[in-house]
């Protein structure tokens, strides 16, 4: 640039770039502003990303860092130990019980919780009083929180002074401590399992069966449809949109059972009734095993990560 140019000349040129930067960008925001959407983006993805990075990435990163180590909790992690606190897992045979016990979770749940969830919602979805009495008191054991309805069971099950004690005193038999059996214990969970969560999932269909056009149903009577017919290929379709979401939550649930089993056994007898969650807490938490539990955690994280990606890209991929 010439020495001629003034301060002032070269003050306006750089205000003339600057305005015609500043153009570019107002032009290139407006371009890909597509309904405001650009702009709810740039506003609230930072705050969500800055969260999910400190509550969930980090964390995790932590959890796997301290899955290497031996530590109890207390001062900075030393002794380094590799991968042997996820080889000891695997060949803990209380791991491979609370594996197989959430995997029967998920089980019950697909084949007893949420078809009798469905059943239950066919039955009184239609707009009446009755039927919003019914849905009141079949959604009340969700209301519940997980620990109270673990207490109420508990003493159901009783054999000394619980509801269980009551029946068996009037089958004049010899006290069943059902909670204490080996072979029962986890049955029971499960009943309670069923019990609490399948007033959720009937809500769910509830709402999507209220959405089924009425046309379509008074059509495929006229057409000689028999109410299963009815049910099964006007019904059943048009809600699948529901049923997929209803399994997402039960798995995911499943995956993640702690509340009620803590109450109820606390993961005895023996360590038959443990879940992955409540194995997490009571060898890692409770015994100052931080390291350990942490590699549980991780393995968990994982099966969670790959579940989820798993079903988002198959059972959901035409509803993204």
């Amino acid at each position: 640039m010439s020495n001629n140019v003034t301060p002032e000349k070269r003050v306006k040129v750089a205000s003339n770039q600057s305005a015609a930067s500043n153009q570019s960008v107002s032009r290139w925001f407006k371009k890909n502003n597509h309904g405001n959407r650009l702009l709810t983006l740039v506003l609230f993805l930072p705050p969500a990303l800055l969260l999910f990075t400190i509550f969930v990435i980090l964390p995790i990163g932590e959890a796997g860092y301290y899955s290497l180590f031996r530590w109890n909790g207390y001062g900075e992690p030393t002794k380094w130990v590799e991968f042997g606190n996820y080889t000891r897992l695997f060949k803990h045979s209380a791991f491979d019980t609370a594996v197989w016990n959430t995997l029967k979770i998920i089980l019950i749940s697909i084949v007893i919780q949420l078809p009798l969830a469905l059943i239950i919602a066919l039955s009184i979805y239609k707009k009446s009083w009755t039927n919003s009495l019914f849905r009141l008191i079949f959604f009340l054991p969700y209301i519940l929180a997980e620990v109270a309805a673990g207490l109420i069971w508990r003493f159901v099950f009783d054999g000394d002074y619980g509801v269980m004690s009551s029946f068996t005193e009037a089958l004049n038999t010899d006290s069943w401590y059902i909670l204490a059996d080996n072979n029962w214990a986890f049955v029971a969970i499960l009943v309670v399992l069923v019990w609490k969560y399948f007033g959720f999932h009937m809500m769910i269909y509830i709402a999507a069966l209220q959405g089924v056009p009425k046309d379509l149903i008074e059509a495929s009577k006229l057409d000689g449809a028999s109410r299963f017919q009815a049910i099964w290929y006007v019904k059943i379709p048009l809600i699948i949109s529901g049923i997929t979401i209803s399994i997402f939550f039960s798995i995911l649930g499943a995956l993640q059972t702690f509340d009620l089993i803590m109450p109820l056994t606390g993961g005895g007898p023996s360590n038959s009734t443990h879940t992955l969650v409540s194995y997490l807490y009571t060898f890692g938490i409770t015994r100052m095993n931080v390291g350990f539990g942490s590699a549980v955690g991780v393995v968990l994280f994982i099966c969670c990560v790959i579940f989820a990606f798993t079903y988002q890209s198959t059972m959901m991929k035409d509803k993204k």
